[in-house]
């Protein structure tokens, strides 16, 4: 009978101690990914691209560059042209495009219709933080 109540707690004990390993290893990490940069619009996590009407040029979300009218031609390039290095991406307006499409047939009408200074509805940041664990953090700032 003893016996029997050794092997019974030795089984309730395994099972207990199995049960908690099956949960350890079944935790994940949970990481955020999203290709907005960290001046882009909060919310937009679906825009393909930005129009910056002050600058007159293109942000492509996507792959990540500036797309702007250059001597006749869409020039692309990671880093704003030299003209507009010194402009605020933070504070300046953007207009969400989320069409898949390249906007740079519609040139003529967006500068009409978001000219210089154009300002629509207010605007959140995002704030992008990277964790050392890999995750992602976006805080949106005004």
């Amino acid at each position: 009978m003893k016996n029997l109540k050794v092997l019974l707690s030795a089984i309730v004990l395994s099972l207990a101690f199995g049960a908690q390993a099956q949960v350890e290893t079944k935790k994940t990490t949970t990481t955020t990914t999203t290709t907005l940069p960290e001046w882009g619009v909060a919310g937009s996590n679906d825009a393909r691209y930005y129009y910056i009407p002050d600058i007159e040029t293109y942000y492509d979300v996507k792959n990540k560059n500036f797309v702007y009218m250059k001597d006749g031609t869409w020039a692309k390039t990671t880093e704003l042209p030299d003209t507009y290095k010194d402009y605020d991406l933070y504070s300046g307006y953007k207009v969400v495009l989320d069409d898949e499409a390249e906007p740079y047939g519609d040139y003529d009408k967006m500068k009409v219709k978001y000219n210089k200074g154009f300002k629509g509805e207010p605007q959140k940041t995002v704030k992008i933080k990277k964790r050392k664990n890999g995750t992602v953090k976006i805080k949106e700032t005004d």
